[in-house]
């Protein structure tokens, strides 16, 4: 593609930030988002999702708008917005089709528009393809074209980063698929691989995430029959790991915006076509249940040092993954709401998060600074931030009472010897 192919990025979250700014060392290129703060504090500086360093973002060439008129007329657009599950689990595509709509009125002939957002297979072609021609009034597969590139950002994580990853591309012709390649293929050192068809690409995304929650739930389901019989899976895990083709999986909460969410994608595809998804199933049901297994286990110990209700508990972590801010589909609520309801009272600190946000999703009010705090009954580990992994004994004595219970989820301190005295209970 020629370096003056005009190209707007719609959506300037987690995925579509980084990629926004590595396709504008080479294009001319506009990030488009409904959200006008968003972009007030991206032209600031500021990103508050943490994967765009200051530097960058203040150096970039990348215009910013949430001004539909800007994005008129563009060679290419990439989409890439969530696509979350509604309250029973099936496909929202409402964000998507949106955001299809438009697109569709600022499109003209000859334009290329790219999904990214992760969906089952058929939904570029099946749903994208006639919103946009409603938006537009023009013909997909004449006037206009598609394609799909999986998102494969991890958030926080600094190694495979846009400009290192493998990009998977597929075009509704041949030539398409190739443009993208060629678009692509210009900010990787991955470089881009062209699959068969769409329909090829959207599935390969979906699975990726549908085996990790797969492999995770079945390291869930162990770490619970080893607590039975007495033994760390940590321990575990270690013996195995010596063997050279064992997966290197952990136990913990698997929430997120993807993994936590695309396997019902690939369930709710699966029963359209009339086959019932038994194992994708079965790992979301042992996934999800997961906060509310830690909740109950400790309650019960709780419980067994004659603190059956109102025990002062101290939860560390909120967000879905350790040192980021994310805090989408956390599942740590769940352990929040377990020992609530076993009566219990819980403190919530977060040294990643913002409290306002932890506040309106989840009416989690986050304590502002745990130094000086102390008394707690218990101590939950729920997110392994650096500043939690880092924890010296002494800090354990500082916030427990001397008979207090330490609930290490994620095994981060499960090396460390705790103050006599102190219970651990861990995975």
């Amino acid at each position: 593609m020629a370096p003056t192919t005009r190209i707007s990025v719609i959506g300037l979250g987690y995925v579509c930030l980084p990629l926004a700014v590595a396709l504008a060392r080479h294009y001319p290129l506009i990030g488009f988002d409904i959200d006008q703060r968003r972009i007030d504090e991206l032209k600031s500086g500021h990103d508050r999702t943490n994967e765009v360093e200051p530097e960058k973002l203040k150096a970039t060439r990348l215009e910013l708008t949430a001004d539909t008129v800007k994005i008129v007329g563009q060679d290419v657009y990439i989409i890439t917005v969530p696509t979350p599950v509604d309250i029973t689990n099936r496909p929202d595509l409402a964000i998507v089709c949106a955001a299809c709509r438009t697109v569709g009125k600022a499109m003209r002939k000859g334009a290329i528009v790219v999904l990214e957002s992760t969906v089952y297979p058929g939904v570029t072609e099946d749903i994208c393809g006639p919103e946009l021609e409603k938006a537009s009034g023009l013909k997909c597969g004449k006037d206009f074209f598609l394609g799909y590139s999986p998102e494969r950002i991890n958030p926080g994580d600094r190694e495979h980063t846009v400009d290192r990853i493998t990009k998977v591309v597929s075009g509704q012709t041949p030539e398409v698929a190739q443009k993208l390649a060629a678009i692509y293929g210009a900010i990787t050192a991955g470089g881009a691989f062209v699959a068969h068809s769409i329909k090829t690409a959207e599935a390969a995304k979906v699975i990726e995430n549908a085996q990790r929650d797969i492999n995770i739930a079945f390291i869930n389901e162990v770490a619970t029959i080893f607590n039975r019989l007495g033994l760390s899976v940590y321990d575990v895990l270690d013996a195995s790991r010596t063997k050279w083709n064992f997966l290197p999986f952990t136990p913990g909460l698997v929430g997120g915006h993807c993994i936590g969410v695309d396997p019902f994608y690939l369930a709710d595809c699966a029963q359209r076509v009339g086959h019932h998804p038994e194992v994708i199933l079965a790992g979301r049901r042992i996934n999800d249940a997961m906060g509310g297994y830690v909740a109950d286990r400790l309650a019960r110990l709780l419980a067994g040092k004659g603190k059956a209700g109102a025990a002062r508990v101290l939860v560390l972590g909120l967000t879905f993954k350790e040192n980021v801010p994310d805090l989408r589909n956390s599942k740590v609520i769940d352990i929040i709401k377990g020992l609530k309801d076993w009566g219990h009272r819980v403190d919530v600190h977060d040294c990643w998060a913002d409290p306002a946000e932890a506040e309106h999703e989840y009416g989690v009010k986050l304590v502002p600074s745990i130094d000086g705090a102390s008394g707690y009954d218990a101590l939950v580990g729920a997110v392994s931030h650096k500043d939690y992994a880092s924890f010296s004994p002494s800090r354990f004595s500082e916030l427990l009472k001397t008979d207090g219970i330490v609930a290490d989820v994620k095994g981060m301190w499960r090396k460390l010897e705790l103050p006599g005295g102190l219970t651990r209970w861990q995975l």
